[in-house]
């Protein structure tokens, strides 16, 4: 048995109650994990979902007045998976270097030689084919690292394709790393804060995103005294990238001593980090979000997703897809790649001896991949869990298709087995994004036109 997203009833149902605010829906009968350490999954279970809020859950919650009813038997009902590190807007260039051997060829191929030449349209369509692409593998809120704002257009057109798509979107804004460009940001985020961003209660949010060091574009996208205060003034939090080796372990002190860690700071990636800077970081509470397949695919210093040494602070990370250009476009590779080598190293560390190895555990990955994800993102109170109160951000995923039966444990299913093409329906604030495995109000030819054409324009640039 299956959903019932296939009957036109239902879906037709949900088309004419859109803009109900009391809207209720009612997910029936499916296998529930909610990754709400006070709520314990269901092997069978209800979610009901009023307006954009989970209302309640649980074994069996009847008759429901007025909801309308998806069958989710032979089902799991799951938190949206979250992104908390993403350049949304090369994804028309997907896998164009995806050998690259080191950070050098990505930021010379890609940042160098490919950004200068991106139009805000281009902006808009790669930011957009990435956003869709996150919500057809089931991540419903992503972190859109936007590090090519030449212009405000440029950044208008990165914001704009996040609203578009309906994902649960945190811009955060930085300017180029190289090239020419209009010398606007950090100062223009008050201005997309006033336009973009009034309200806190809304899809897409706003973040400033720096760099950990002045090593590859200079002081000014060094992460310091200066963009703290503005980011402390426009009441907005920061993510830093490349922040590894010791040079990263030296800014880390640097920010302690200055009074800038803190937990509205996320650090990414983090590999190879001194012991006195993780330290700090567990002491100031800072989030984490590991890159797995870009740390160990690229060769980022040493190559290991820093979980253990980030555990053993005490800090649960999130994780991230980061660069399209080289890597794989879905979560679930995310995790799967973690809890490999995790393990794989736990096990060689004790090989020989007696020592028990300190394995993390599918549901740890998980973890990460929507609670975490949500805290690291700022949004822990917003999304992450199957919570009565926050927003209905959630997965419908046919756990009977062939890769996935019989089902026999949820979380095993959704980390080893399942990947997009089992996401049956995907819910972004109450509101279905993907239905009966397609994506809803998406023209999949126009938009391929659109990612080929801007693909070729930038590559025609390139030899002009």
């Amino acid at each position: 048995m299956t959903s019932n997203s296939s009957d036109p009833a239902v879906k037709a149902a949900l088309d004419r109650s859109a803009g109900d605010p009391d809207r209720r829906i009612l997910f029936r009968g499916g296998t529930v994990v909610t990754m709400d350490p006070a709520i314990d999954d269901l092997t069978v279970g209800d979610v009901l979902v009023q307006g954009s809020r989970i209302l309640d859950v649980g074994p069996d919650l009847g008759a429901v007045d007025g909801a309308i009813v998806i069958d989710a038997g032979g089902c799991i009902v799951s938190p949206g998976l979250v992104d908390t590190h993403r350049h949304a807007w090369q994804a028309q260039m997907r896998r164009t270097i995806p050998d690259v051997n080191d950070l050098t060829e990505y930021l010379m191929s890609t940042l160098s030689e490919i950004a200068p030449l991106y139009t805000p349209h281009d902006m808009y369509v790669g930011t957009r084919l990435a956003a869709l692409t996150a919500i057809d593998s089931g991540v419903t809120c992503m972190l859109d690292f936007s590090h090519n704002s030449r212009t405000p257009e440029h950044s208008e057109s990165a914001i704009q394709a996040l609203i578009d798509t309906g994902l649960r979107g945190v811009h955060a804004s930085m300017s180029p790393h190289f090239g020419a460009w209009d010398e606007q940001w950090p100062a223009d985020l008050t201005r997309l804060k006033e336009r973009y961003f009034s309200s806190s209660d809304q899809l897409v949010t706003l973040r400033m995103a720096a760099l950990a060091t002045d090593a590859i574009a200079g002081s000014r996208l060094a992460y310091g005294p200066e963009l703290a205060q503005v980011a402390d003034e426009l009441d907005i939090g920061v993510s830093l990238d490349v922040v590894f080796g010791a040079a990263a372990s030296q800014a880390v002190l640097d920010w302690e001593g200055q009074g800038l860690l803190h937990p509205r700071l996320t650090l990414i990636h983090c590999t190879a980090l001194s012991p006195q800077a993780w330290r700090a970081m567990g002491q100031a509470g800072v989030t984490v979000a590991l890159a797995p397949t870009s740390d160990a695919q690229i060769g980022l210093e040493d190559a290991v997703p820093a979980v253990d040494e980030s555990l053993a602070e005490g800090i649960r990370p999130g994780l991230s897809v980061d660069v399209e250009v080289g890597l794989v476009s879905e979560m679930f590779t995310q995790m799967r790649t973690l809890h490999a080598i995790q393990r794989m190293r736990a096990v060689n560390a004790t090989y020989g001896t007696d020592d028990t190895p300190d394995r993390i555990s599918t549901r740890d990955v998980l973890d990460f991949a929507t609670l975490q994800g949500a805290r690291t993102n700022g949004l822990g109170d917003v999304t992450g869990s199957l919570t009565p109160g926050k927003q209905a951000d959630l997965l419908v995923v046919r756990a009977d298709d062939i890769n996935n039966m019989p089902l026999n444990d949820a979380i095993g299913t959704l980390v080893l087995g399942t990947d997009p093409r089992n996401i049956d329906a995907v819910f972004i604030a109450g509101q279905p994004r993907k239905w009966a495995g397609q994506l809803v109000d998406v023209d999949v030819d126009h938009l391929r036109s659109e990612v080929y054409a801007s693909r070729d324009a930038i590559v025609g640039r390139t030899a002009s």
